[in-house]
């Protein structure tokens, strides 16, 4: 236990001349240093919460305001209109103060009131301002004159250098959708996916819906959303993810890829090194509020990037609950059925990569063995809710269980060290590929801890990936911090000759710390069976991932279609050609997730991708009628690139009718309308990653630095889930998951149907353009070290 010891800032020792006290001069030092450290955060968040409170103004604005009241009162004008002379009248002053005084604290009073009034003013105009979405509707290349002006004004109003979280209080609020306008939609989305008896009992029951419990149900909708930043949000996140007491791993947890053809490192506590430190100076930025506010034309809110880091979702028997500490100092790490933690800090700096690659060799060296029942410990995070909300509370409540069990909860993001080797490698480089994805997404089942807000997986040939948790935050938020580690990994930290981090190592480095664990039999059972269940649902998971390189977004955008309308008429067409091999010629229900971050504390919502234009373009298609395909596909595109609008600007389906079920739920009344809607199966659920900072990546001169995406677990036992990631101008890459369970479905069939898909709807929208279908592009070279 020397480092035990080492943290002791002093002893003790009775003896018959008394006590004989020992300061540790270096002990103390640490604490000094760390304290700090913590008040440089503190004071760190309290000027940015001054500068984001004032937001668009600044806070110097405010001495500028002042000297011109002073300047023009000088000039023996009043600005005020009497207001200073009665602030004068009512200063709690002593009479016998100098006038002149009393009038200069009146003057800066009233100076303070009008720079806050100020303030809110331009803040409310910033805010109906953003509030103006007609730009989205408007075709590429024409911009209206209104447009034109509303970008000026935005300009203007924005201010100067704003911080991460600068605009949260200037962001709209997502509006409540008339409750008419939104059933309409519904009910056109559905139409296709109906025979005419389906379709008029549901637009009778949509009916009755809406004259009778559905106008009740709005008013409280509206209440709420008066009242609160977000009328969707927080039950989204409730019962959407927290009070699901199915296995999170496979079933909401995501994952994301390292690059698909450089390894940067082939050694892996190297590896680790750099990528862990990329993450804490992302966390650095992120306290400061150093990271530049993401936007389309206007800014999206950055609400989920708070809980990013020190999270975890700790599970209960009914719900589940986020629980986000401001700070740590250490990092969770597990290898070969052990926890550690691992210090960051090291005299409140933060440790460089060398000395992390040092630290995290020193685990990989370690020969203890895990303690009874501690190697598969993790399953529990893999299996069942409920089960694992009862052992918690009865096993790990008190003691040392509990106090391994805060190390990795408090602690800043966790990290698994695997034996594995991963990547695309190999004589089959196809088959590596969806290996790695189903040990990103699961693993062994029990050495990722998938309640953390994300877990780094490291592999021994110096593979990296990522596991992340879904009720905090949604995809693009971990792919923005992703892509900031794989870059800063790469092209800003880099590697010396041998492979190793580069840097200098303090030797005095106290030993990362093994967890203890007292795991009694009963424990070890139910981890047993939370692992049988997890295990189970891991085999039955079928992953398909490959990269399209016939062409991407660039002959797309020449042929004048938008690439993910493209994209999702391709999907839309490979499924109904793998249905028509089974004899079943059907569309289905389609999901694909768009983001509300136009508005404050905004998730996501649903585009329902098949609509009446896919289906009879891809009928038309199917049936030979070559005339009239390339009208009605431009039609479907355009009506594809209208419903994302139409999601992204508040307008969707599906976020409005589940709060309305909610709603219901809470009243204690039943619609059979909004049970039959909640209750139907998304059997196509698809989801793009964009790639958000480009500028962080060259991928003209060195292409062979591109990630392969991530992706998802299928949402219903017969369908399939599709993440997919356009990059350049040449390139997309596909995540196909669906369930060996079901007969009908089958990942690498799938994929196979959407390469074709997407070869079919180039030649017929641009013959011309479609040469390559011949002869596939070959991949950048592999740098992969050896």
């Amino acid at each position: 236990m020397a480092e035990a010891h080492q943290a002791v800032a002093f002893q003790f020792t009775v003896t018959p001349e008394g006590i004989d006290l020992q300061l540790s001069h270096q002990a103390l030092t640490e604490i000094y240093l760390s304290g700090l450290r913590s008040w440089k955060k503190r004071l760190i968040r309290l000027k940015n919460s001054v500068i984001t409170g004032v937001y668009p103004a600044s806070p110097s604005s405010w001495l500028f305001v002042v000297i011109a009241i002073l300047a023009t009162m000088y000039t023996r004008s009043d600005p005020s209109m009497g207001l200073i002379a009665k602030i004068q009248e009512h200063l709690p002053l002593s009479p016998y103060r100098h006038i002149f005084c009393q009038t200069v604290v009146s003057a800066v009073l009233f100076s303070t009131m009008l720079w806050l009034s100020l303030i809110f003013t331009m803040r409310l105009c910033l805010k109906q301002l953003l509030s103006y979405h007609r730009w989205m509707f408007e075709q590429h290349g024409k911009m209206s004159n209104t447009t034109k002006v509303w970008m000026a004004l935005v300009r203007i109003f924005s201010g100067r250098q704003p911080l991460l979280y600068s605009y949260q209080g200037s962001l709209p609020n997502l509006p409540v959708p008339a409750i008419k306008d939104t059933l309409k939609r519904y009910l056109e989305s559905v139409r296709p996916l109906m025979d005419s008896t389906e379709f008029e009992r549901m637009t009778k029951l949509a009916s009755e819906f809406e004259s009778s419990l559905g106008h009740r149900l709005q008013w409280y909708l509206k209440l709420k959303a008066l009242w609160a930043a977000n009328y969707v949000s927080d039950w989204w996140e409730e019962y959407i993810y927290l009070r699901g007491r199915s296995p999170i791993m496979v079933n909401s947890n995501y994952y994301g890829m390292d690059f698909l053809y450089v390894t940067p490192t082939p050694i892996q506590a190297a590896r680790a090194g750099n990528t862990i430190h990329a993450f804490l100076l992302y966390r650095r930025k992120l306290n400061r509020e150093e990271i530049k506010p993401v936007s389309t034309v206007i800014p999206l809110c950055a609400a989920q990037c708070e809980r990013m880091f020190n999270t975890t979702r700790t599970p209960g028997e009914e719900t589940d609950t986020v629980q986000h500490w401001q700070d740590s100092d250490y990092i969770a790490v597990y290898h070969r059925g052990r926890y550690f933690r691992l210090w960051v800090y090291q005299a409140g700096r933060l440790l460089s990569p060398r000395e992390i690659e040092y630290q995290i060799q020193r685990i990989l060296d370690d020969p203890s063995s895990p303690s009874p029942g501690e190697e598969k410990l993790g399953a529990l995070t893999a299996g069942d809710r409920v089960p694992w909300a009862k052992v918690r509370k009865e096993y790990f409540s008190t003691g040392v269980n509990k106090r391994s069990l805060d190390c990795i909860e408090k602690a800043a993001f966790f990290v698994t060290l695997d034996d594995d080797e991963q990547g695309m490698m190999g004589e089959d480089p196809a088959a590596s590929l969806d290996r790695y994805a189903k040990s990103l997404l699961h693993g062994k089942c029990y050495d990722r801890w998938f309640d953390k807000s994300f877990s780094v997986v490291i592999y021994k040939n110096g593979k990296n990936g990522l596991n992340a948790e879904h009720s905090w935050a949604d995809a693009p938020v971990v792919a923005h911090l992703w892509e900031y580690a794989l870059a800063t990994d790469s092209f800003q930290l880099g590697y010396n000759e041998e492979g190793h981090c580069k840097g200098e190592v303090d030797s005095s480095l106290p030993r990362p710390q093994k967890l203890n664990w007292e795991i009694p039999s009963e424990c070890q059972e139910q981890v047993a069976q939370s692992l049988a269940v997890a295990q189970a649902l891991a085999d039955d998971l079928d992953f398909h991932v490959f990269s399209f390189r016939v062409f991407g977004k660039g002959k797309i955008k020449k042929c004048r279609m938008s690439p993910d309308a493209f994209i999702q008429l391709a999907l839309q067409l490979a499924y109904y050609r793998v249905t028509v091999a089974h004899d079943r010629e059907m569309f289905c229900l389609t999901y694909e997730a768009s983001m509300t971050r136009l508005f404050r504390e905004g998730r996501t919502e649903t585009v329902r991708s098949c609509s009446n234009e896919s289906c009879a373009f891809i009928r038309a298609l199917e049936g030979g009628e070559v005339d009239v395909c390339r009208r009605l596909f431009r039609s479907a595109s355009e009506k594809h690139q209208h419903l994302y609008r139409m999601a992204m600007t508040g307008a969707g389906i599906d976020r409005h009718l589940f709060c309305l079920y909610v709603v219901s739920k809470y009243l204690g009344v039943e619609s059979p309308f909004l049970k039959e809607v909640l209750s139907e199966p998304w059997r196509l659920s698809t989801s793009q990653t964009p790639i958000q900072q480009v500028e962080l990546f060259d991928l003209v001169n060195h292409p062979e630095y591109i990630s392969c995406g991530g992706g998802f677990g299928p949402v219903a036992d017969d369908g399939y889930g599709v993440s997919y990631s356009i990059v350049g101008e040449n390139m997309i890459n596909f995540h196909i998951s669906c369930k060996h369970s079901c007969p009908d479905t089958g990942a690498h069939k799938f994929g196979a149907q959407i390469k074709k898909a997407l070869l079919d709807l180039l030649h017929l929208l641009c013959p011309d353009q479609s040469e390559s279908k011949k002869t596939e592009a070959s991949p950048p070279e592999d740098k992969k070290d050896q």
